[in-house]
């Protein structure tokens, strides 16, 4: 597959008119102005999507207008927040962002210490994860 092309079938114009409209109604002109708060791609920005692409966002879409409808105590409401009134403004509907698959397992990050206090009490381990997460390389001693 080369650079910048979809990995599988287009999305039909319908499902882009579909997306289109539903960006619209969030605020969005386009999908170029909406490219980094729904992590879409150049690709996607320029308005292709791939069938499962497109899908992904029409789900994530209809589900943000419904909790914006469950907010405003509609059902079904508009993504503007229920505001008819066109001078008012679009607001930008909120959406949960994709689940992002992580390298590592995060530790707990230990509890600050307080000023004045002495880091002898504070465990080794925990010394050396807080700074290796800070960049530092922590080697015991030989």
């Amino acid at each position: 597959m080369a650079f910048g092309q979809s990995a599988g079938p287009p999305a039909s114009a319908r499902e882009i008119a579909e997306l289109a409209e539903l960006l619209r109604q969030a605020g969005y002109d386009s999908f170029r102005e909406a490219r980094h708060p729904f992590d879409l791609n150049q690709r996607q920005a320029g308005g292709k999507f791939t069938r499962d692409e497109a899908d992904g966002l029409i789900e994530r879409l209809t589900a943000a207008a419904a909790i914006a409808g469950a907010q405003d105590g509609s059902p079904g409401g508009s993504p503007e927040g229920g505001s008819t009134d066109p001078s008012a403004g679009p607001e930008r509907a909120q959406l949960p962002k994709p689940a992002r698959p992580t390298s590592r397992p995060r530790r707990p990050t230990p509890e600050p210490v307080a000023d004045g206090a002495s880091l002898a009490a504070v465990p080794d381990e925990v010394l050396a994860d807080e700074l290796a997460r800070r960049g530092w390389m922590c080697v015991p001693p030989s």
